[in-house]
């Protein structure tokens, strides 16, 4: 059969409507009895895989494809979910996260016989996959893969498996345990020892800090902030980079910014270098953790925040006219209620940043239904190989 197009999620298309993953657009293909696939007219844009892992691995799903393949598969999924909205738009370009950057990821261990297994699991499947080499992660994180695997033994029951989010930050390795393992007084005595012995700045159990060693500080324009247990963070520095450079150029020149959804102050701070900046954020904790690195910070005009949940209550025009100009990076599932605000009442530039395409679409069919102009988009890539993709744009009217 022959593969018609490429999904969203990275599966090729046949005749018949099978969906067959590591296929590309054109290719002729040969489906054997045992499931496995056959290409038999491969291609010109598939390379070889550049990871050992990626056949077995789950993590990726289209190293089998060209850079400039891929770049302009994922400019078509940002295209297509605006063309759903009746938005026909300019794409500025796409940017993305070399190999080896991402900065925190969430891998799996499991105890064996003989010691323990820590990785990704196969694509749809149980299977957990050792990844030594793998191509995604910073060198930092895939050096304490031995590390975490000790801790699986640990942390582990016999029959369960552990789950890990490791994140590099500046003082070292920022280690979150997702376990159903109690926490004893015993287990965190020999938990921040092993901290200690395999220098882990922070290790947390649950939610709960056993032992912070040196604070786990990432660094957001001049500030240095440590973010709470499992706080979000943006997965490569190179995409953050990529990301706070065209949200300051969208909103240079006002003097009073609000930052919706603002999380540790990813933008907050960076844009404090030349603004006031109110950011507003459901959780508590990273608006702490935000003012806690504002406080300590030179060269910032006054970051104010608010803890309010912008799902139940958005800010209303009333409270919008205050600022200059808006920054919005909603989670995966948009901010309809207060895009509806701004929409009504909102400041003349709004600089949008999503993680995806289909509900930035639908959120910016309220702003373009309102008055506002939607400015050429861009798109950044920092899920290299995988589905995912980030865009951000401005929204001005007079």
């Amino acid at each position: 059969m022959k593969i018609e197009t490429l999904t969203h999620h990275g599966m090729g298309r046949a005749t018949d409507g099978s969906l067959i993953a590591r296929t590309l657009q054109g290719e002729e293909v040969e489906v054997q009895a045992d499931g496995s696939v056959r290409i038999l007219t491969p291609s010109a844009d598939r390379v070889a895989a550049p990871c050992r892992h990626y056949k077995s691995c789950g993590g990726c799903a289209v190293q089998h494809a060209r850079d400039d393949y891929v770049a302009a598969w994922k400019i078509g999924i940002v295209a297509k979910a605006l063309s759903g909205q009746g938005i026909e738009t300019d794409i500025a370009g796409i940017t993305t996260s070399p190999a080896q950057s991402r900065r925190r990821a969430r891998l799996s261990g499991r105890r064996t016989k003989k010691g323990a297994l820590v990785g990704f699991h196969a694509r749809a499947s149980d299977t957990l996959v050792a990844v030594p080499d793998c191509q995604l992660l910073l060198p930092e994180l895939t050096a304490l893969i031995p590390t975490l695997e000790e801790l699986t033994v640990i942390a582990a029951s016999r029959k369960a498996e552990v789950n890990f989010i490791v994140t590099h930050s500046l003082a070292g390795p920022d280690v979150a345990v997702l376990t159903e393992k109690p926490l004893t007084s015993g287990l965190r005595i020999e938990l921040a020892a092993f901290a200690q012995n395999h220098g882990l700045a922070r290790l947390v159990w649950n939610d709960e800090p056993v032992v912070t060693l040196q604070p786990p500080a990432q660094k957001f324009g001049r500030a240095h902030v440590v973010p709470p247990p499992g706080a979000f963070l943006q997965a490569t520095a190179h995409a953050e980079a990529a990301l706070v450079a065209e949200v300051k150029r969208i909103t240079k020149g006002a003097d009073r910014i609000v930052d919706l959804f603002s999380g540790c102050g990813t933008f907050a701070l960076p844009l404090a270098e030349t603004a006031e900046v109110h950011a507003v954020e459901s959780e508590a904790a990273m608006l702490k953790a935000l003012d806690a690195g504002w406080r300590v910070a030179t060269g910032l005009k006054r970051v104010s925040t608010e803890t309010r949940d912008l799902f139940r209550r958005p800010l209303l025009p009333d409270e919008l006219t205050k600022f200059d100009a808006a920054v919005i990076d909603p989670p995966r599932a948009g901010a309809e209620s207060q895009m509806g605000e701004l929409a009504q009442g909102g400041p003349s530039v709004v600089a949008m940043v999503s993680c995806n395409p289909v509900t930035f679409a639908r959120d910016a069919r309220i702003l373009i239904s309102s008055g506002y102009a939607m400015q050429p988009v861009q798109v950044v890539d920092q899920f290299r190989w995988s589905n995912h993709v980030e865009v951000v744009a401005a929204f001005t009217r007079s």
